[in-house]
C-alpha cells in the first residue's frame, strides 16, 4: 500500500497522485509540486489516503510544501499574466497571418514557460510565432495544439440540457463515446440532437450506457420466439430496456401483448446471453 494525495491543476481537470510525505494535507489545500512541466501549482482534491501499489504509475513524486500566502499571491500574479500573454498572442497570429484560434494561456508557477493552447484545421508552422513571444516573454514557450472537446472543456458553457458542460465542471477525462450507445438508448441519430457544444458526441451517453448494455444481455432479440406464461409461442416485435418489457404477437394474429421479463423468463432459460 502507498500513500497518496490527489491534486488537480484545473478546475474538473485529471486528478494526479503524488506523496504526501509527513505533510497534513487537508481536502481543497493548494500544494506546490514539481511535474514534468516543472514547480507547480495545485489543489488537493483527494487527502491522503492509501491506495493499492497497482493502481498508481510510480514512481510517485512528492509534494514540496503546502502553499503559503506568498504562493497564492503569486498564483494571481500568474493569472493577470495570462490574460495579458493572450492578448499579445492574438495580435502575433494576426501580424503573422497564420490560420489558428488560441483558446488558453497557461504560466508554470514558477514562469519558467508559458503555455499556449490553440485549435486549427491541419498541422501549423508557428516557428516565427514562437520566436516573437521568446523575445517578448524571454522565457520558455510552448504551443499545444488541443482538439475541440479540450476547447470546450477550457471554455466551458451551458449545453443542451440547459447546465453547465460537464467536461468544465466534474469531467477529468474523456470518455470514448460511440454512435452504437445512442442506438442502444433508442436516441434520435439526427446529429444536432446528440452532439455538443463541441460537435462531438455528447459525453453522457457514456452515462447510462452501461445500464442500457446490462439490459440487453438479459432481454431477448426482436424476432425472438418465447413461450408466454400462457403456454404459447410468440415473436418478440419490441422490447423497452430500462423497464424489462417484451411486446410480442401471436402468430397469425394482429394483437400486440406486453410481457414483463419476469414474467416470460421462467419459461425461457434460452434468453439469457452471454
Amino acid at each position: 500500500m502507498l500513500k497518496i494525495v490527489g491534486v488537480r491543476f484545473k478546475d474538473a481537470g485529471k486528478i494526479y497522485y503524488f506523496s504526501p510525505g509527513d505533510l497534513n494535507i487537508s481536502e481543497d489545500e493548494g500544494v506546490i509540486v514539481e511535474n514534468a512541466q516543472g514547480i507547480e501549482f495545485g489543489r488537493a482534491v483527494i487527502e491522503p489516503r492509501l491506495v493499492d501499489e497497482e493502481d498508481v504509475v510510480l514512481p510517485l513524486k512528492n509534494v514540496v510544501r503546502i502553499a503559503t500566502a506568498e504562493d497564492y499571491k503569486a498564483v494571481e500574479t500568474n493569472d493577470e499574466s495570462c490574460d495579458e500573454a493572450f492578448s499579445l498572442c492574438t495580435e502575433k497570429i494576426k501580424e503573422h497571418n497564420i490560420d489558428m484560434n488560441l483558446v488558453d494561456v497557461d504560466f508554470t508557477f514558477d514562469r519558467n514557460k508559458i503555455i499556449f493552447y490553440f485549435t486549427a484545421e491541419g498541422r501549423v508552422d508557428f516557428r516565427e510565432l514562437v520566436k516573437d513571444l521568446a523575445a517578448v516573454f524571454r522565457t520558455r514557450i510552448e504551443l499545444r495544439q488541443i482538439g475541440v472537446r479540450d476547447e470546450a472543456k477550457l471554455l466551458g458553457g451551458i449545453g443542451p440540457c440547459g447546465r453547465m458542460l460537464c467536461c468544465s465542471t466534474f469531467l477529468g477525462d474523456f470518455e470514448p463515446v460511440s454512435i452504437k450507445m445512442a442506438k442502444d438508448q433508442n436516441l434520435s441519430l439526427n446529429p444536432t440532437k446528440i452532439s455538443g457544444l463541441c460537435g462531438r458526441l455528447m459525453c453522457c451517453l457514456k452515462y447510462e450506457n452501461d445500464e442500457y448494455e446490462a439490459a440487453k444481455r438479459e432481454m431477448p432479440d426482436v424476432g425472438t420466439v418465447i413461450t408466454t406464461p400462457e403456454g404459447t409461442e410468440a415473436k418478440v416485435t419490441g422490447i423497452n430496456l430500462l423497464q424489462r418489457l417484451l411486446q410480442v404477437r401471436m402468430p397469425e394474429e394482429e394483437t400486440v401483448l406486453e410481457y414483463a421479463l419476469d414474467e416470460i423468463r421462467p419459461f425461457n432459460s434460452f434468453l439469457a446471453k452471454s
